[in-house]
């Protein structure tokens, strides 16, 4: 079977290399792309949350592009792995989940990244149905393959060890299960986050020692969220969810910084790699309009994950709450890093106000909050209502007093 894409192999690496952080040897996935058949590539995941946001797009949005050159790939649910827990990028132990939260989580894990693969062009596997049967001296073959000292090289394992931090002897397991992963599904190419280029090395290395054709190790970068500055995450409050409704979607795409429009173009959008460089040279040569632009992502992502017109829609929805909340242009901005929750994880309502320069006092802004005027992101804040919960707070949201208090979180 040869590739159906009529793209050269020099046009297909275009596509491949656009966003990407490291290609591990560029030089051998050129010889496997010459090679005309199609490759097999690998995205393993351990679903330890139930919902996905853009960030956990990235390397989905890469998969499907492969899937566009007309080459296979493989969706690993981690369902034996994410039972020890991934280390990669932890400063501490990762708390392993129970064998129902993993194939929970890993249903609507499927659902959600079906909107960016196409289903008739991906194969979706377990790795707990060839992890679990291993033997004892399977696994010891298997662990002879790798040392300590190597492992210990891992810049998360190396910080934990000279900082004196306990590093459990299952973590040590834990690329190992994933480099037989790949030997397993006889993987071209994996893929993953930039914090997990060890991994995929070490499949890698296994492939190797057990007689097979390396595969080649791909890492995309960790989105920003909508503040420009944390990686995309729900404990940040900083993530556009791809089960938010199409306005809220919309709206949290309007929210994230200029700067970080082309690298959102680049690594979310369903545009061609030539229409995202000539975004990225017009940021460059200043004649860019990022609020035009913005908003033409904002379609764009919400067409993605919710059909066509569905964009438009959520614009028009988008604009009309604008207007219905008047918030003047000059409406100062804060860091969204003021909303901090207290030791009972909600927010204390009344000196976040004061902080914002809406309340002079605490008990000013206990006032406002009684008397009803006080909105959060349109929400009205009911009173005597003072510890409100942080997810009310999001980049780019609003906070109002009556019709002349505003402040915009960023």
């Amino acid at each position: 079977m040869e590739v159906s894409s009529l793209l050269s192999v020099e046009e297909q690496l275009k596509v491949i290399t656009s966003g990407t952080m490291q290609i591990v040897p560029l030089d051998e996935l050129k010889v496997k792309l010459e090679k005309g058949t199609p490759l097999n590539i690998k995205l393993g995941v351990d679903p330890t949350s139930p919902d996905l946001h853009l960030g956990h797009a990235v390397p989905l949005r890469k998969m499907r592009q492969f899937q566009d050159l007309g080459h296979k790939v493989t969706l690993i649910i981690g369902n034996g792995t994410a039972l020890i827990g991934d280390p990669s990028g932890r400063d501490s132990t990762r708390p392993p989940l129970t064998e129902e939260q993993v194939e929970a989580n890993a249903r609507t894990y499927v659902e959600q990244a079906m909107k960016i693969l196409d289903p008739e062009r991906t194969t979706i596997v377990h790795n707990g149905d060839w992890l679990k049967p291993l033997d004892l001296a399977q696994m010891l073959k298997l662990m002879s393959q790798f040392n300590v000292a190597r492992i210990l090289e891992r810049e998360d394992f190396h910080k934990r060890y000279a900082g004196g931090q306990p590093i459990a002897l299952h973590e040590f397991i834990y690329p190992v299960l994933q480099a037989y992963d790949s030997v397993v599904i006889k993987a071209d190419l994996e893929m993953g986050g930039n914090d997990q280029i060890f991994n995929l090395l070490a499949g890698r290395d296994l492939m190797r020692a057990m007689g097979m054709e390396p595969q080649v190790a791909l890492t995309m970068p960790l989105l920003e969220g909508t503040d420009g500055v944390k990686k995309m995450s729900k404990s940040y409050h900083n993530y556009v969810g791809l089960t938010d409704e199409p306005a809220d979607m919309f709206g949290k795409v309007m929210s994230i910084t200029d700067e970080m429009v082309p690298r959102y173009y680049r690594l979310c959008s369903t545009l061609t790699v030539d229409e995202i460089d000539a975004i990225d040279a017009s940021f460059a040569d200043g004649s860019a309009d990022p609020y035009q632009l913005k908003r033409a992502l904002g379609r764009n992502i919400v067409d993605l994950y919710h059909g066509e017109g569905a964009g438009a829609s959520a614009e028009a929805a988008f604009d009309a709450q604008f207007k219905k909340n008047e918030a003047p242009e000059d409406t100062p901005e804060f860091p969204l890093s003021l909303v901090q929750p207290n030791d009972e994880g909600r927010v204390y309502l009344a000196k976040l106000l004061v902080d914002l320069g809406i309340a002079k006092s605490a008990g000013e802004a206990r006032r406002l909050i009684d008397g009803g005027g006080v909105k959060v992101a349109g929400q009205p804040i009911a009173p005597k209502d003072y510890n409100v919960a942080p997810e009310l707070f999001e980049a780019g949201c609003y906070v109002q007093a009556g019709k002349k208090r505003w402040a915009r979180l960023v």
